[in-house]
């Protein structure tokens, strides 16, 4: 019988279909990687890491797979895409974590879903590159970690998006008409619970690593890199409105005192990018 999850209203349903299904990937990924494996037989870490770092859903694809599949042997937990391929072995790694199905294969009945989650994707790169940025700045030498936690921060937001688009675009279509509606609570009504909520249960259930787990949870928001992560999210959604959201001046003063700056300097750093 094929599962509908269209039909899931509970957190455990949930968490265990997005534990064994296939997390669906970018074109660009698929077509990226089958090149290089033709242009070298035996790719490096590095080279295939460059490629799966771009797509936020491959790279959760990896990881989860590294957690699932982790050796006695592994003392130390893994955050960056090059150091869970080296772990895996690249080989193995390509074979194992197949670059299949792809998103724009699995919306392909719905294009309005699939600009929507094309939009959120390229959202989510454009926060891991201010976070990578200020990290870079703040002289964290761990940089790379604090830039994938903010490529996967709305991970759980992308995969329902893939799986159950026509309720996203309901709870889109719904804040749109009333602004004022809090995402929780239009969250609720339509899927049964918060993607916040399931997001917890999921990378839980994932066992992924706790460093990457504190880097994505608000809760921890008094730490400079979560910090980080959270305000390079902010300004990436609250610009996605335009220039003009009237989220955006706090968003400067936030980033301000994290960088030790004025809020001025700190709008002046992030327009300097554009």
């Amino acid at each position: 019988m094929t599962i509908q999850p269209e039909n899931f209203r509970k957190l455990t349903e949930w968490t265990q279909f997005l534990s064994e299904v296939e997390i669906p990937v970018l074109r660009k990924t698929a077509n990226d990687l089958a090149a290089l494996r033709e242009q070298e037989p035996n790719p490096s870490a590095r080279n295939v890491a460059r490629i799966i770092r771009h797509d936020p859903l491959m790279t959760v694809k990896l990881l989860r797979h590294l957690q699932q599949h982790k050796h006695k042997r592994q003392q130390q937990e893994i955050v960056q895409v090059e150091q869970a391929l080296i772990m895996l072995g690249v080989e193995n790694a390509l074979d194992q974590v197949v670059a299949e199905p792809l998103v724009q294969h699995l919306l392909q009945q719905r294009p309005a879903a699939l600009v929507n989650l094309l939009q959120r994707i390229h959202r989510a790169h454009i926060a891991s590159n201010y976070a990578l940025e200020w990290a870079i700045r703040l002289y964290d030498t761990h940089f790379e970690e604090i830039r994938i936690a903010a490529l996967l921060h709305d991970i759980t937001e992308m995969l329902l998006r893939c799986f159950v688009p026509d309720k996203m675009l309901e709870i889109d279509a719904l804040q749109r008409q009333d602004s004022t509606l809090r995402s929780a609570t239009v969250q609720k009504t339509i899927l049964g619970f918060t993607v916040y909520d399931l997001q917890a249960t999921l990378i839980e259930a994932w066992a992924l690593p706790e460093l990457l787990i504190m880097l994505m949870d608000k809760k921890h928001i008094a730490h400079p890199r979560v910090r980080n992560v959270v305000l390079a999210v902010n300004l990436a959604r609250h610009s996605a409105h335009g220039w003009d959201d009237a989220a955006l001046p706090d968003d400067y003063a936030a980033i301000g005192e994290l960088l030790r700056i004025t809020p001025n300097d700190a709008r002046t750093l992030v327009h300097a990018r554009d």
